[in-house]
């Protein structure tokens, strides 16, 4: 979806003009946010036609939580450093998908204009 709507493209012309490596690392964030919640908006509309068993939301969002920067970090480095999130947080993860899930609007997924953190 995002490369259909050209955020893509943005996203990595952005990301080349960034200031700092962090500020890079915040548009990729954003971006993952994104399709974290346009896979929200799938489930949802999935679920409406009967396309998901019992517990598949469920499964998603410990997908999202598992898969986090700071768990994937505390992991593998014993520690968090929040400044390199390519992906974001679990929290973040699973309440951007939270948010397609119950929404069903992909208007309701602009993580640029809601810092990526709402």
């Amino acid at each position: 979806m995002q490369t259909i709507t050209g955020l893509s493209s943005k996203v990595t012309n952005a990301r080349q003009n960034a200031r700092s490596e962090r500020e890079a690392n915040q548009l990729s964030v954003r971006q993952e946010l994104q399709a974290d919640c346009y896979a929200g908006v799938w489930g949802h509309y999935a679920a409406r036609r009967d396309l998901l068993e019992p517990g598949d939301a469920e499964e998603g969002l410990n997908a999202a939580a598992a898969i986090g920067d700071d768990r994937l970090q505390r992991r593998s480095q014993g520690h968090v450093v929040p400044e390199s999130f390519t992906h974001g947080s679990s929290e973040e993860r699973m309440r951007w998908l939270r948010r397609g899930l119950d929404s069903g609007r992909m208007e309701a997924c602009d993580t640029f204009t809601a810092g990526g953190s709402s």
